[in-house]
């Protein structure tokens, strides 16, 4: 039998065709929100389970999904299996990229064909500059918790001298100047720790409890000027002296 050879002619009208259909492909959206390759042509072929083997660096998955999923749902399946987000996986088949919305029967994926999966490179910097971030707020969290626990210490010798001085009891004023100090060194440490989201939250709770606990000292240094110091006197009582006089009895 002898073949015609295709003409230049014949192999540049079918590549144009094959360009013009592949710019063709028609696109629509599920109730999901995915975006997945419009069927053109209604199979009434019933479902089949695939079992791809998959490629992913060194290791060596095997997955079973139905013959009309989408690539975007093998991901979903890989996602449990190696534990990378949808958003950074990438799939290979036949050398090619896939999209989530194109079905495996229209990219001709038979059972047990071969797909490579690799690790979007961006993704890898996203993951490390997150992990950053939440060491960072972590620092942050345990930063603010050492200042509540002095703080909380603080709080209970103001509310020891308030109690003093309602009582009518004088405080020495350097007891109260020496808390204040500390409260501000408290205060000092709030403002050097870079806090976000629930950590910047609580940091300001805490610079509200010193603030709070300077004011009510403020307070408390006038009305404790205010208390006159009790002074104590020892009255002494005098007894008048009387001459003893001993009797002696003498015995024989």
């Amino acid at each position: 039998m002898i073949r015609k050879k295709p003409s230049a002619r014949e192999n540049s009208s079918s590549s144009s065709s094959s360009t013009v259909g592949e710019e063709e492909t028609e696109w629509e959206m599920r109730p999901g929100g995915m975006l997945v390759q419009k069927r053109t042509v209604q199979t009434d072929a019933p479902a089949r389970n695939l079992r791809l083997r998959i490629a992913y660096g060194a290791l060596r998955y095997e997955i079973c999904v139905s013959s009309l999923a989408t690539f975007g749902e093998v991901k979903k399946v890989l996602s449990g299996e190696t534990g990378l987000q949808v958003d950074e996986q990438r799939v290979v088949y036949r050398g090619k990229e896939r999209q989530n919305g194109e079905y495996l029967d229209a990219c001709g994926v038979k059972d047990r064909s071969k797909v490579v999966l690799i690790q979007d490179p961006s993704s890898i910097e996203r993951r490390f500059i997150q992990m950053r971030i939440n060491a960072k707020i972590q620092n942050a969290h345990r930063a603010i918790n050492t200042v509540a626990l002095h703080l909380d210490q603080l709080a209970d010798q103001v509310s020891a001298i308030e109690k003093s001085i309602s009582n009518g009891v004088k405080v020495p004023e350097v007891q109260i100047t020496t808390l204040i100090e500390m409260l501000m060194r408290q205060a000092i440490k709030l403002e050097s720790i870079t806090a976000e989201g629930d950590a910047s939250a609580q940091k300001h709770l805490q610079g509200k409890r010193v603030q709070k606990c300077v004011e009510t000292l403020d307070e408390l240094k006038v009305s404790n000027a205010r208390i006159k110091p009790v002074v104590v006197t020892t009255k002494w009582e005098t007894f008048d002296h009387i001459p003893s006089s001993t009797t002696w009895e003498i015995f024989d």
